[in-house]
């Protein structure tokens, strides 16, 4: 059954508004994209302009007879849209308008043991303060990536350890906010911008392995992301570690250091979190500053690349392959990023270690990348949640 004429018409105006979203078009571009005819384009073209969604923003360069066709692009001050990656001892936020262009950004501290209302009204503040800078009236969709389990479909945070802020930092923002919030694990995040905008642009499926102050993954398969039925998937924190050899060895070889507490969890995050890494960094010798908002290990493993030191890069390659090739085995996604600050500053020397005892370890092939984009992934994937989700409402009622 064809298309009413109303329905048609939505259709091809969501479609030349997404075609628009990667840029200037002129109207022959877009007949020539979607196929319509010239008239057709001419219609929706000015019932677009009328609404508000697009403008006339210059002229082409291409040498013609007569006058140069016009460029129509998205009015990007249309909506404003906001991003935050919460962490569990910082905030960052950005604004920007419709397309995703940063007009304001700013972060804070949040120091371990602050009171939640202290550490929500920080929050709120560095909101509205950089919404201000940005010169937004109202915001009209928030991007939000945060650790632990959110609850597919509704955006809840639940069932998972960590500062209670962050659980009333996501109250106070629907209490008093009018924006659409978009909830989504801080790794899904991360994923979804290595996905779109990082390392991981040509694959439909692959697998991100963070690795920043904590541990976990996240899986896009067929292109788009699997949470599992509860939020949980890729959580690799809780992933158990039978073999706990690795660890004691590296105790073996600083015996000044405290004896492990046996109340300490034997999960990944145990082998491989910042705190476990800046302490393997110890046992060899490597002891750096931190660098301000980012895990201490980064810092550490980015000294032992500079500096050639191959049996750190041996021994961090070995616990990262731990929950490497379980992810592997149970899923062959064919490629795996390490991403997060420390995936990011081990780059191709860490890439490479990991990507050699996959091999050794598993038959599918599996290529191992490090992120492009680092800690800045979750709220560049934030932001991206944050403009779909406005682009999605404008354009339908485009």
């Amino acid at each position: 059954m064809p298309a009413s004429p109303s329905a048609a018409r939505a259709i091809n105006n969501r479609e030349t508004l997404l075609l628009l979203r990667d840029g200037p078009l002129t109207a022959g571009q877009v007949a020539r994209l979607t196929g319509l005819s010239r008239q057709t384009v001419a219609d929706l073209l000015k019932g677009l302009g009328e609404a508000g969604l697009i403008e006339v923003v210059g002229q082409d360069d291409v040498r013609r007879r007569g006058p140069n066709a016009q460029l129509y692009g998205i009015v990007r001050t249309r909506a404003h849209v906001a991003a935050l990656d919460v962490r569990t001892h910082s905030v960052a936020v950005v604004v920007a308008d419709l397309l995703g262009d940063v007009l304001a950004e700013a972060s804070t501290p949040i120091a371990p043991g602050i009171p939640t209302t202290r550490a929500v009204a920080r929050t709120l503040d560095l909101l509205t303060d950089a919404t201000s800078e940005a010169g937004a009236q109202t915001l009209h969709s928030i991007g939000i990536g945060v650790p632990g389990l959110v609850q597919p479909g509704t955006g809840e945070l639940r069932g998972t350890p960590g500062p209670q802020w962050h659980g009333r930092v996501l109250t106070e923002l629907r209490t008093r906010l009018h924006g659409r919030l978009v909830v989504e694990n801080e790794t899904n995040t991360a994923a979804v911008a290595e996905h779109r905008l990082g390392t991981a642009r040509d694959r439909e499926a692959f697998a991100l392995l963070w690795l920043g102050h904590g541990t976990g993954a996240a899986l896009v398969l067929g292109g788009a992301l699997h949470r599992g039925a509860s939020g949980g998937a890729g959580e690799l924190g809780y992933l158990p570690v039978p073999d706990q050899g690795l660890a004691d060895r590296v105790r073996a070889a600083a015996p000044d250091r405290a004896a492990p507490d046996p109340e300490q969890p034997k999960g990944f995050h145990a082998l491989a979190g910042s705190p476990a890494v800046v302490e393997l960094g110890a046992a060899h010798g490597i002891v750096v500053e931190p660098v301000d908002h980012e895990p201490p290990a980064a810092a550490v493993v980015r000294a032992a690349v500079a500096n050639g030191q191959h049996a750190f890069l041996d021994d961090l390659a070995d616990r990262v392959v731990v929950a490497a090739a379980s992810v592997v085995a149970v899923l062959d996604p064919g490629c795996l990023v390490l991403g997060g600050e420390i995936g990011h500053a081990g780059g191709d020397a860490l890439a490479g270690r990991v990507a050699d005892r996959l091999a050794a370890r598993s038959p599918a092939p599996t290529a191992v990348r490090y992120s492009a984009l680092g800690g800045s992934a979750v709220l560049r994937g934030a932001l991206l949640a944050a403009c779909d989700a406005a682009q999605e409402e404008l354009f339908e009622e485009g």
